[in-house]
């Protein structure tokens, strides 16, 4: 057997060693978000500065108490707050004269398009809290989203968020077996999903996937069903409802109610590769703060001008962070893409070269009724 250079142990402890620094330029740090002073305000006290990055989201009741963590490791954020976060993510903007602002921009992988309003987007969500609320979820209820990457799928978490039901999103790339565990898990009774998806040029069945793991789960009562693929699926009457024939034809009036901070928002599993998933909980009002922060500084976002992507799956925690929770708290407009990008193109000299190009139209979308 041929044998291998190593490195020695001295060698790599170098590597761990780095005194270089790389500054930006000037023009840049002088337009930055973040600035010297926030980290020395965070240093000098932590909890006054995430107070005052809470001060970025509207609540319905202020807190009394920042930090409670007198039972490690559970920590409570903002004791006694009140807010929503779908509010804090939809209907603040549009009360703010800002609902004809595009909130996203949708490529689907087929070429397909759509430009969707901050108010176009809260009355999808209106719409879809009528009908949970119509199909008997309440707050603290469990529902489970399993969706390709589509508008409908952060419409179905922010209705979620908006009624106080706690959600689980499986990656659409998962297993039935997969499913069946979260549901099982998380308790949920609500299915939400679609008839297929579309990746990498062929679609491919999501329904089917849902149908097989509910062969163990007796206590899913219902579940929602957009169309996307057009493809043939098994139905189930009484249990399966269409999305156009509900959520489309739902009243667009819908309430918001204010929860506590410490409210669960939406519950994360793990992926399951080196033993059983495990849920991790996650509240309101210290995420919300620390999303719509870290957007806002780590991606120096300029909301006014910025048109910011993620290229995670929704059903990630950056997904969560940073295609749903983080841009809409901030009032940014993003791009939304189903599938993966086709980066592959062929430069000159049949050298292979990336460039991935967006469809969408940035022409202003035709006024709001809602403005």
């Amino acid at each position: 057997m041929a044998d291998y250079p190593t490195e020695s142990d001295e060698t790599l402890a170098n590597l761990l060693h780095e005194q270089r620094r790389f500054l930006p330029e000037a023009g840049f740090t002088a337009q930055a978000n973040a600035t010297v002073s926030d980290y020395a305000e965070s240093d000098a006290d932590r909890l006054a500065f995430w107070a005052r990055q809470a001060e970025r989201l509207d609540w319905s009741q202020k807190w009394t108490e920042v930090l409670d963590w007198s039972n490690p490791p559970f920590a409570k954020w903002f004791i006694g707050g009140k807010l929503n976060a779908a509010y804090n993510c939809l209907d603040r903007h549009v009360v703010a004269g800002r609902g004809d602002k595009i909130a996203y921009y949708f490529e689907g992988e087929g070429g397909d398009t759509r430009t969707i309003t901050y108010a176009q987007l809260t009355d999808m969500v209106c719409q879809a809290a009528n009908t949970l609320t119509d199909l008997g979820v309440t707050a603290g209820d469990r529902v489970a989203i399993y969706m390709p990457m589509i508008p409908e799928t952060i419409v179905a978490m922010l209705a979620c968020a908006r009624i106080g039901a706690p959600h689980t999103v499986v990656f659409g790339g998962f297993s039935s077996d997969a499913l069946r565990t979260r549901i099982h898990d998380c308790d949920a009774r609500i299915v939400i999903t679609s008839d297929g998806a579309y990746r990498r040029g062929r679609a491919t069945g999501l329904k089917p996937a849902v149908d097989e793991a509910l062969l163990d789960c007796p206590d899913v009562r219902n579940v929602l069903v957009v169309r996307r693929t057009g493809q043939e699926i098994d139905w189930t009457q009484g249990r399966d409802i269409w999305w156009h024939e509900s959520v489309e034809l739902a009243s667009t009036d819908h309430q918001a109610e204010a929860f506590d901070a410490e409210h669960p928002l939406y519950v994360m599993y793990t992926s399951g590769t080196t033993g059983k998933p495990k849920g991790i909980l996650h509240t309101t009002g210290g995420y919300l703060t620390a999303c719509a922060y870290t957007h806002w500084a780590v991606f120096d976002l300029k909301a006014s001008s910025d048109i910011f992507w993620t290229a995670a799956d929704i059903g990630w925690v950056t997904g969560h962070s940073y295609i749903v929770y983080g841009p809409l708290a901030n009032g940014a407009t993003s791009v939304l893409y189903e599938g993966t990008p086709d980066s592959r193109t062929k430069a000159a000299g049949g050298k292979s070269s990336t460039s991935t190009k967006f469809r969408f139209s940035t022409a202003p979308p035709p006024p709001s009724a809602r403005s």
